[in-house]
């Protein structure tokens, strides 16, 4: 019989429970990372709770969890790159390799991906993964594991200011102060933008805003946010980037950009279609631009942190056991406006 290890697995929706199952056996290629930390991303939430999202539904028990580190226990035969007991970041996603998209570098549109967390592709709320040694990063001694962990959402907010082609001199907006949206912010900073502001409906995630630098926070609660930032920008900013996933947001963004501005939408509003001012789109010719996930982030991210140029320890709220992933996801679910990632130490 071989080994085993401890996994949080999703059977249904509100049902995780803790059990052995077989410690994975590694390929020539990959190598055994030991789990140390794993964060809770809003997709963890939202399949523990109806499980589902769009198309990819749970019909298998599933464990959860993609944003991970930990330490590299075993190696493959062919693995050449990487040492027992050295630390490392997890990239949850590993495309073809082969398909033009991935020969482009934008291997986040790669068709064949399989990341972690996504039925019927198992996670990391477990003791060990099996994983693709080209797909880790060496984490420095200088940071945490749990830091390492926070790598994945950073990498969705720096590749987010990347494709608004933020620098210095831009004026940006941020609409949503959630995880992503923070990590935008901070990487608007760290890239150089000359104004930033930023909303939310919660004061919490509002505070943490001007700790990470905003220069103005608006409650969309309070406030006319399309007014208000007309008054700060009076001709509008130069970019707008919608983390919050709400219809309202999105139409506000070509509300208040300028004339030949970018407008990046990132958040996952839960209407599909909605109506947009094409003709506003148009007349200030805007660029509107999606991002799916991210692509060639984690070693900037890792760069930016070690040079303290990012904080990602300051965003983890709260922490738990693994054999408490279940009151995790809980607690994830039902404070929100308390908290803005609750991470998994294992």
């Amino acid at each position: 019989m071989g080994k085993k290890m401890k996994a949080a697995i999703l059977y249904k929706p509100g049902d995780v429970r803790i059990e052995k199952i077989d410690v994975p056996k590694i390929k020539a290629d990959e190598v055994l990372v030991k789990i140390k930390a794993v964060g809770i991303c809003g997709s963890d939430v939202h399949y523990f709770k109806h499980g589902r999202i769009g198309d990819y539904i749970v019909e298998k028990p599933l464990i959860l969890g993609h944003e991970s580190a930990g330490e590299i226990v075993e190696i493959g035969e062919e693995v050449n790159d990487w040492r027992i007991g050295e630390r490392v970041t997890i990239e949850p996603g590993v495309p073809c390799r082969k398909c033009k998209f991935c020969k482009e570098g934008r291997y986040n549109l790669c068709k064949d991906i399989v990341f972690m967390a996504t039925p019927p592709v198992d996670g990391a709320f477990t003791e060990y993964i099996a994983y693709p040694a080209d797909f880790i990063f060496k984490l420095p001694n200088s940071l945490s594991y749990e830091e390492g962990a926070m790598m994945e959402p950073l990498s969705v907010g720096v590749y987010s200011a990347k494709r608004g082609n933020i620098c210095p001199g831009k004026t940006v907006a941020i609409l949503g102060m959630g995880t992503i949206g923070l990590a935008v912010l901070q990487a608007a900073r760290a890239f150089g933008a000359s104004k930033i502001i930023v909303s939310d409906i919660e004061k919490l995630r509002l505070d943490f805003a001007r700790k990470f630098g905003a220069d103005h926070t608006l409650n969309a609660v309070d406030v006319d946010i399309v007014k208000d930032i007309k008054k700060i920008a009076k001709r509008g900013v130069d970019v707008v980037i919608e983390t919050a996933g709400a219809v309202t947001t999105c139409q506000q963004s070509i509300s208040i950009v300028k004339r030949g501005g970018t407008v990046v939408l990132v958040g996952l509003a839960a209407e599909n279609e909605f109506n947009l001012d094409v003709s506003n789109i148009i007349s200030k010719e805007l660029d509107i631009k999606g991002i799916f996930r991210y692509a060639n982030m984690y070693q900037t991210c890792i760069d930016l942190v070690t040079a303290k140029k990012i904080d990602v320890k300051a965003m983890i709220s709260k922490y738990f056991a693994l054999d408490e992933a279940l009151k995790a996801l809980k607690y994830a679910d039902e404070n929100k406006a308390e908290s803005i990632k609750t991470m998994i130490s294992v």
